[in-house]
Order: structure tokens, then C-alpha cells, then sequence
């Protein structure tokens, strides 16, 4: 998508129903901020993410719940380790299991429970569709893509998950980092301001927000993946059969075409490094997954 939110250059069906997944982060998190739940800087990006269960997030999780009278065992988040390699093996070493915190939805569930203390509905049945939060939300997603939601379903984490099309879902990302105000463009910028939040300290989310100052990125379960710039130039990438491998090559590149690399500041050896992912073999390099763009 250019910068005038013409279609720069697409291939497959843009126009054809995919569910998003975690992708929809910013949208729910968009939600909540119309409904009146307020967090400041890094919170707000934790809202939004989808975190690698570092020790910084858990604590983030945590003083959301803590601000509105909750704790941990509220969360209804499915059980899981820490995604970031070194937290998990803290964790197993300290023999702890899974646990519904250190999945990296819980910033976000954390989000939906404030917001319930907010609104006075009840939190022990916040994940039901039927619920007033999740109604409010899918209304919420609905008015930012102009359309109702093509599916809807239940995502990993348990919460409900609604499906579009990778150019509506482009368009809500290049709206939220060119709106001048708003609930939008708080999340956005929040996002932003603190990659660590949104991914992790080794994720490819951060690593290409911070190469790129002013790109917003956020991946999504099953191979998707969207990117805004500061000027509206804006790419939301789904891999048909959900592999991540293929998915980061995709979306570097995308972003490369629509000129990352040319940006001022950008890092132009982090685009390159994280434009292609090795293959190994008995823990030895030999291959690469790298594009391969149409003659």
C-alpha cells in the first residue's frame, strides 16, 4: 500500500477473508482505549503485543492487573513458557510450568479484565463472545474497517478472534500511525516507543521497529504479519500454509520494495540480516530462506 493508500503492489487475493490472529492486537487494544481504560507508555504497548514472557513483561502484566484490583489468577490466559529462549530456561531450571502470565497474549488479557473492573461486567466470563467486552470490541474492529468482521472464532489465547481481508487490515494499520489523535494513534504510538513490549528483546517485531524508526510491525499466529511507516506506506503479508520461516523473508522484502532502506535513519544491515533466516543442519548452516521476487 503507498503512501496515498493506493495498492502499491500485491500478490494472491488481498481482498479475500483471513483471520489476522494476533494482528488484530492493535484494533482490541484500540477498543478498550474508546472504553475508557487509560494506561500510560509501555503498559499501552503491552496491551497490544504479543511478548516473549521476558521478566520486564511479567511485571507489566502484573501492574495492569494491580491497577484494577486484580492479580494473576484472574487471567484466563491458556498456559504456556516463555517464548524468549533464555526466560524459559529460567523458568524450567526454577521449575516452573506453564502458567497463563507467561503466555504471550496475557498483556492484552490483562487489558480485557481492566477493562471489565471498568465497565462494571463481570471477569470470570470475559472470553465468552457473547460477553459485553468482547461485543463492544468486535464493534470496535467493525467501525475501523468499514465492514462487519467476515468470521468469527476462538484464537489461541481463548479470546475471540475476527477475520478480514489483508488490505483491510493494512488500511486500520496505516490509519492508526497517520491519525493525529485518538485512541488509534495513542496505541500506535505507544507501540512504537517501545518495541521490547510489542515483541521481545530477540523477537524480529522489535528488532525491525527499532532498524526502522517510526515503523510499526506486529505479527500474528499462522504467518501473518503488518507493517505501517510514519507516511501511510503500509503491507499486511499471510502465508497460506502459516509458516513463520517464509512469513519474516515476505514481509522484509515487502518492506524493502516500499523503501525501507532509503529511510534516513533506517538500519540497513538489520533489514538485511533479518531479510533472510538460515536452514540448518546438524546445527551447521546450509541453506537460506531468502526471497524471490518476480521477474
Amino acid at each position: 500500500m503507498a503512501a496515498d493508500g493506493s495498492l502499491a503492489f500485491s500478490h494472491g487475493d488481498v481482498s479475500r477473508p483471513m483471520h489476522p490472529r494476533s494482528a488484530n492486537k492493535l484494533l482490541q487494544a484500540t477498543g478498550m482505549r474508546e472504553l475508557g481504560l487509560h494506561l500510560a507508555d509501555e503498559l499501552l504497548a503491552l496491551s497490544a503485543a504479543s511478548h516473549w514472557g521476558e521478566s520486564f513483561h511479567l511485571t507489566g502484566v502484573r501492574s495492569i492487573l494491580a491497577k484494577a484490583g486484580l492479580n494473576e489468577s484472574a487471567l484466563q490466559t491458556t498456559s504456556a513458557l516463555p517464548e524468549d529462549p533464555q526466560a524459559k530456561r529460567e523458568a524450567i531450571e526454577a521449575g516452573i510450568g506453564p502458567s497463563a502470565i507467561r503466555h504471550g497474549c496475557s498483556g492484552k488479557h490483562a487489558a480485557m479484565l481492566a477493562t471489565c473492573v471498568l465497565g462494571g461486567w463481570p471477569t470470570d466470563s470475559y472470553l465468552s463472545p457473547e460477553h459485553p467486552l468482547q461485543q463492544a470490541l468486535r464493534d470496535s474492529v467493525e467501525r475501523t474497517i468499514g465492514t462487519h468482521v467476515a468470521h468469527e472464532a476462538i484464537d489461541g489465547c481463548g479470546a475471540p478472534a475476527w477475520a478480514m481481508s489483508l488490505r483491510s487490515l493494512a488500511a486500520a494499520y496505516r490509519d492508526a500511525v497517520l491519525a493525529p489523535a485518538g485512541s488509534a494513534a495513542e496505541v500506535a504510538a505507544a507501540m512504537r516507543a517501545h518495541p521490547q513490549y510489542v515483541g521481545g528483546t530477540q523477537s524480529e517485531v522489535t528488532a525491525l521497529m527499532r532498524a526502522v524508526p517510526g515503523l510499526l510491525v506486529k505479527d500474528g499466529a499462522e504467518s501473518v504479519y503488518v507493517a505501517a511507516f510514519a507516511d501511510g506506506r503500509a503491507v499486511a503479508v499471510k502465508i497460506s500454509d502459516g509458516g513463520f520461516r517464509a512469513g519474516q523473508v515476505v514481509l522484509v522484502d515487502a518492506l524493502l520494495r516500499l523503501g525501507a532502506a532509503d529511510e534516513p535513519t533506517a538500519d540497513r544491515e538489520a533489514l538485511a540480516r533479518w531479510g533472510v533466516v538460515p536452514v540448518l543442519g546438524h546445527g551447521e548452516r546450509v541453506g537460506e530462506v531468502r526471497p524471490l521476487r518476480p521477474r
